[in-house]
């Protein structure tokens, strides 16, 4: 079965480049990031948020407004999208800017990484919380960073110029930042905790 595909793009810091949009089941707008499409004339599927810095509310596309200052913008679309059965989420938008929401986002991604595959994509790369294995293809020459939140056991790395063999990697002690995948193949493997993966464009 095919899973539902959602694009999210977030406040953040504009993106210069985007996806083929059509290729994603729908396409979301959240608050003030619907400024960024009207500006690109471009018209999603969804706009939701507690539209407390966005333009313009949209008329002619799908309106959710979502007050509960409980959870934040980004929190509430992702239960939207999960009650609908969108399982594979990508999302524009989510860094740059003020930094608390960056890491907000994140932490929400950590919250969320089981039950939804949310992917953070922005100008230099994109990043991803990962299962205890990975394993990417075409990744050679490609900056590779692993970051613990707060911890990962058993780190294990094939492919990577600096290789990690069953280490523990904590957050504020040491981390797996600014590594460079020597081969096309690299596979991760971890025992327990949670592991953020970046990859560069290139």
């Amino acid at each position: 079965m095919k899973l539902k595909k959602a694009f999210i793009l977030l406040n953040g810091s504009e993106p210069k480049t985007l996806p083929e949009l059509s290729e994603y089941d729908i396409v979301c707008a959240i608050d003030g990031a619907y400024n960024f499409f009207e500006e690109k004339n471009i018209t999603p599927d969804l706009v939701t948020g507690d539209f407390d810095s966005i333009l313009k509310i949209p008329t002619s596309v799908e309106v959710i407004k979502t007050p509960n200052q409980d959870f934040t913008d980004f929190e509430k679309a992702l239960q939207i999208l999960k009650h609908r059965g969108y399982y594979h989420i990508d999302v524009y938008g989510g860094s740059g800017k003020e930094h608390d929401h960056f890491l907000g986002n994140i932490s929400t991604a950590k919250q969320w990484k089981i039950g939804l595959n949310i992917t953070f994509f922005d100008d230099f790369g994109k990043y991803f919380f990962i299962d205890e294995f990975y394993n990417g293809t075409n990744l050679k020459d490609r900056n590779i960073s692993l970051i613990p939140l707060p911890i990962a056991n058993g780190v294990s790395t094939k492919g990577l110029l600096y290789p990690i063999n069953n280490e523990t990697l904590t957050f504020g002690v040491r981390i797996g930042t600014r590594n460079k995948a020597n081969e096309n193949n690299v596979q991760i493997s971890f025992d327990d905790g949670d592991l953020l993966l970046y990859i560069s464009n290139r």
